[in-house]
């Protein structure tokens, strides 16, 4: 064990002795500093020290050939400076290498997501085109909420504010899902020191009578024989797309004139009651032998995977280019407030699962509230 001031001159001169398989040649400067000579050939620069549990630990600083002397002090200063403060550097390396990168953990968190979730897919869809191409190889502990609000403040230049939004959530859902699994790396979250970006989400289209028919008109012309079927369902009944698209004849009562969907986005079960149009148009539809679907694609017997191809080409023959399939749902419930239908049973017909929801439609309800207080002051007169 020679004990030597270590320096570039010495390390690079320095030499295994010919009947030993190495030595290790300690500096007299940094203590537990050394150089490790092989028989080989190969000299390596490290640290040797006793850890707190009073065993001899070693931690490599690098091969001679790959960095420089001064280099090799420099973290030999830093890595004694931290026994002495009664750290551990060996185990300190051994965690850092047991931190999984992000594509380990978006994996886990994918997996984790199909589960639970009703539509995975758009979780899975997410992490793959946005957050696994920045981030897949980096290891937890090297994202860090200045890199992520940088990255963010890029996407808003190509990307909505809602999909943005979704992003920061997204990645900040992994790192939570990290610290639930005692996931190394995944403290502190470096998502909860990235603001939030403040943002209206509100883009409602309210369509009035006339414009109403116009999609109506479009969609009897389709190469989708039920687009027609379909828009004027959900203009009829309020409801969301995907509960349509999924409906079962099974959950149908053309008696009743109720329709009933076991699973919305609330996750509850509700009846949507049936006007007598709507009735019409579900009495009309072809009712396949062995297709439980009320809409079904004709072609595959199943359900619709989208209808964006026909349906824009709908509403650019209406002269409605921006109009959403979503906006039907909008409409539906602006013509039941116009109508003076109380923002309650709004709520209700939509399935909301809060009154905040329906909410959105009160100034459409004015001339119901204007009414109210007429009454009221006739009272008073």
């Amino acid at each position: 064990m020679p004990k030597v001031q270590l320096s570039a001159e010495f390390c690079a001169e320095a030499h295994c002795p010919y009947h030993k398989t190495k030595v290790d040649y300690y500096d007299t400067v940094t203590t537990g500093f050394l150089l490790e000579c092989r028989a080989s050939g190969g000299k390596t620069y490290a640290l040797r020290y006793i850890d707190p549990n009073g065993r001899q630990r070693q931690v490599k600083i690098g091969r001679w050939e790959d960095i420089t002397f001064a280099a090799a002090q420099k973290a030999a200063k830093k890595l004694r400076a931290e026994v002495v403060m009664a750290g551990n550097p060996a185990e300190t390396k051994a965690k850092k290498r047991k931190v999984p990168t992000y594509a380990d953990l978006a994996q886990k968190h994918i997996d984790h997501a199909r589960t639970y979730l009703k539509r995975p897919e758009n979780t899975e869809a997410v992490i793959n085109t946005h957050l696994l191409p920045r981030w897949g190889d980096m290891r937890l502990d090297e994202i860090k909420s200045a890199d992520i609000s940088k990255w963010l403040a890029e996407k808003r230049q190509e990307l909505a504010p809602a999909t943005v939004e979704k992003l920061r959530m997204m990645l900040g859902r992994s790192y939570e899902l990290a610290r639930q699994w005692e996931i190394p790396g995944a403290e502190p979250n470096p998502v909860r020191n990235v603001e939030r970006f403040k943002f209206d989400n509100a883009r409602e289209r309210y369509l009035s009578k006339e414009e109403a028919q116009r999609p109506l008109t479009a969609c009897k012309g389709s190469s989708n024989p039920q687009l027609w079927a379909i828009v004027s369902l959900l203009l009829y009944t309020g409801a969301r797309k995907t509960e349509l698209l999924t409906a079962r004849w099974e959950h149908i009562d053309l008696v009743a004139r109720s329709w009933l969907i076991p699973d919305s986005k609330t996750g509850k079960a509700r009846r949507v009651p049936l006007s007598r149009p709507a009735v019409v148009i579900i009495e009309g539809l072809m009712k396949i032998p062995g297709c439980p679907w009320l809409v079904p694609n004709p072609e595959t017997l199943k359900p619709y995977n989208s209808i964006k191809r026909a349906w824009a080409t709908a509403r650019k023959e209406a002269r409605l280019p921006g109009l959403r399939i979503h906006d039907l749902r909008h409409s539906a419930a602006s013509f039941m407030a116009n109508a003076k239908v109380d923002l309650l049973t709004i709520g209700k017909v939509l399935g909301h699962a809060d009154y905040q929801s329906t909410m959105r439609y009160s100034h459409l309800a004015n001339a119901t509230l204007m009414n109210a207080v007429e009454a009221a002051a006739e009272q008073l007169a």
